[in-house]
């Protein structure tokens, strides 16, 4: 087994490892990529106050999010195709979440269904959903999470309309993926990934295709998903579909500080400052730039949690520091997962776990609760300077 060490690691096994479409979905953003190269970079403006002769003993990095007791402040974000990298890819990935004591969000679009996941594992996870047209189906959905045990639903509501991932388009992203004579030769090479393909079932998305109305088979999968999204989508609705769940909701989208206000207006319980890992407005601020705007309109009416661009857990103990209550990793576990399966996830939730211990010690704390904006050495004009 290589040596790991960082998020970079598993990155470049995983370039070697996984199909170049399924790289490239993963690794892209919309247009010009300007807002995904941002929320990973945005974070290096952000220093780091050294201190000393400080008691680093009994160090923790043990939290809660959404009143969940976690190992540490990270959630695995709901990546969709996530069972294309790697054969079963979101049951592996729920495990290792699992075991590491960190919250798992299954997205809608994932391979494995709701129920694949719930019986290969024995915690509830989070669920994911969008703000789609088809009621009934959102109802039956829900109910389907409802009926796994699924602790908190995770509504995303920044794809009314999907931005336009230049790579997908020309990869001709699908799953399973079309056989043609490029993709062929491609995943002929990837010889771990299609064995490891060749011996599952689940290849299509579970929790859509026999479920949705007229979703039979992938060939009828892209036109309803392409009349799917709602266009017309507005808070009332958002409401409507917060009403439909029981427990604990977290929408997840909002890069507006008015935006912020009127979710936790609506009753959601925590909000995800999130661009969608800069796949849909591209020229958009980065999150980790937004966040303290958002931070000082909530106040305390809404937990603040932020996703896009962390790759490391210093990126976690900045976005901590700067007064987030949880942080997500999407792409970061998928590199592990594309690199390695469930072991590569493990490896990259103790990457993320030993960087942010070490980095919290450094700067003079040993609970991960502790830590402030005095942590942080940030620059004057980091959130911008704009016109009115």
């Amino acid at each position: 087994m290589p040596v790991i060490t960082t998020i970079d690691d598993l990155k470049k096994l995983y370039a070697r490892r996984a199909p170049r479409m399924f790289y490239d979905y993963a690794e892209s953003g919309s247009w010009t990529e300007q807002t995904f190269r941002e929320n990973s970079s945005d974070f290096d403006q952000l220093r780091l106050r050294q201190r000393i002769a400080v008691d680093m003993t009994g160090r923790t990095t043990a939290s809660q999010m959404i009143g969940q007791d976690v190992a540490m402040p990270v959630a695995l974000a709901p990546v969709g195709l996530t069972g294309m990298q790697s054969a079963d890819g979101e049951i592996k990935a729920a495990r290792a979440a699992e075991e590491f004591g960190v919250p798992f969000t299954l997205s809608t679009m994932s391979i494995c269904s709701i129920e694949d996941v719930a019986e290969n594992t024995t915690k509830p996870f989070w669920f994911q959903v969008y703000t789609l047209k088809d009621d009934d189906f959102m109802r039956r959905l829900i109910a389907r999470a409802k009926d796994a045990g699924c602790s908190a639903l995770v509504i995303t509501v920044d794809l009314q309309i999907m931005g336009q991932r230049h790579k997908d388009l020309k990869n001709g992203l699908s799953a399973p993926p079309k056989l043609t004579a490029k993709s062929v030769a491609n995943m002929m090479t990837k010889v771990r990934w299609g064995l490891g393909m060749l011996g599952t079932k689940r290849r299509f998305f579970g929790n859509i295709v026999g479920h949705a109305a007229g979703v039979t088979d992938p060939g009828s999968l892209s036109s309803w998903t392409a009349e799917a999204f709602d266009h017309s989508l507005d808070w009332k609705r958002i409401e409507e579909l917060i009403s439909m769940w029981d427990g604990k909701v977290i929408l997840k989208g909002i890069l507006d500080a008015e935006d912020a206000k009127m979710a936790a207006k609506v009753g959601a319980d925590a909000i995800i400052v999130s661009n969608h890992g800069g796949r849909q407005l591209d020229g958009a601020l980065s999150s980790i730039r937004m966040l303290p705007a958002i931070l000082d309109a909530v106040g305390d009416s809404v937990e603040v949690h932020l996703d896009s661009g962390i790759r490391s857990g210093q990126d976690v103990l900045k976005a901590l520091a700067m007064g987030a209550k949880g942080t997500y990793i999407g792409r970061a576990f998928v590199y592990g997962l594309g690199a390695m399966g469930q072991e590569g996830v493990t490896a990259a939730l103790n990457v993320i776990h030993r960087e942010l211990d070490l980095t919290m010690a450094l700067v003079g704390h040993r609970d991960v609760k502790n830590l402030s904006r005095k942590d942080l050495l940030i620059p004057q004009d980091f959130e911008g300077r704009w016109q009115d």
